[in-house]
């Protein structure tokens, strides 16, 4: 018997293997599975063109016919956006990833991490990829964010980063757009993009490249270390509103004044829920 070809794609959509983990997150962020009549539909993603690179290795991973084209439109971001497009019409392909956690039409509220093994970093690069950014702060800090609208993506992504790096980030929705977005700065980002976007990995060729370019930042030697966040706790909130003196309940919680105070002003104007006494 022939050996194996260690590069052969394995069943289509193991999401234990990195190939597809990583292709999974990207088409659940960034795809679309749409429904025709019948027993017709479409799984299609659309990206700019100097990312075609990664539509070719998803065609290269499908064993189902797709097809990648090309379009030139105006929008109202640019005079003339030139993107590419990959498109699966395979009845079993779309059901496969329907399975998965794709869901047919509008899904960037719904979507959620499978429910099955798979390769989480890999997963989670997928997801950065269509959705995220990394790079460089106006103050020439290194960072890595994610802007999404799932709840359960958001809350993923939190409890990944503290379980790697030991940093706490909080899931709430901006007032603006009604979406999350979640932000790592500094040795933090660095970390968390050397961990997802290690050597070989498949990945977007410029968020690769930016994943490299942040571990050369160092901090410099003034820069003072921020002290881990603390979380106020269902007891804390109940001693904070019996008090209800900013003063008195910076001594009781052995916290500063100014954080019990915005405390207590965020219970006031409801965009925190006054805890039952």
């Amino acid at each position: 018997m022939a050996d194996q070809d260690p590069s052969a794609p394995a069943r289509f959509m193991d999401l234990q293997d990195p190939r597809y983990a990583y292709m999974f997150g990207f088409l659940q962020a960034d795809g679309h599975l749409a429904q025709g009549r019948g027993q017709k539909g479409k799984l299609a993603t659309e990206i700019q063109m100097r990312d075609i690179h990664i539509l070719r290795e998803f065609q290269q991973l499908t064993p189902y016919y797709s097809s990648i084209t090309e379009r030139v439109r105006s929008t109202n971001f640019a005079a003339s956006s030139h993107t590419a497009t990959w498109t699966v019409c395979s009845l079993e392909a779309r059901t496969i990833v329907n399975e998965l956690g794709i869901p047919y039409g509008k899904k960037s509220l719904t979507i959620k991490p499978p429910q099955t093994d798979f390769s989480r970093p890999d997963y989670l690069r997928g997801i950065i990829d269509a959705d995220g950014s990394l790079g460089w702060t106006a103050q020439g800090w290194p960072y890595l964010s994610l802007v999404s609208a799932s709840t359960a993506i958001a809350a993923y992504l939190c409890d990944y980063g503290k379980k790697l790096t030991g940093t706490e980030r909080t899931t709430s929705r901006n007032t603006r757009d009604g979406v999350y977005n979640i932000c790592y700065y500094t040795e933090t980002a660095q970390q968390l993009a050397a961990h997802l976007y290690y050597d070989g990995c498949l990945a977007l060729d410029h968020k690769k490249a930016k994943a490299d370019a942040i571990q050369g930042w160092v901090r410099p030697a003034d820069m003072r270390i921020a002290p881990p966040r603390r979380r106020w706790t269902a007891q804390d909130d109940q001693e904070l509103v019996r008090l209800n003196d900013p003063a008195a309940a910076a001594i009781a919680l052995d916290r500063t004044e100014q954080s019990c105070a915005m405390r207590l002003w965020r219970f006031r104007s409801g965009r925190v829920a006054t805890p039952p006494q």
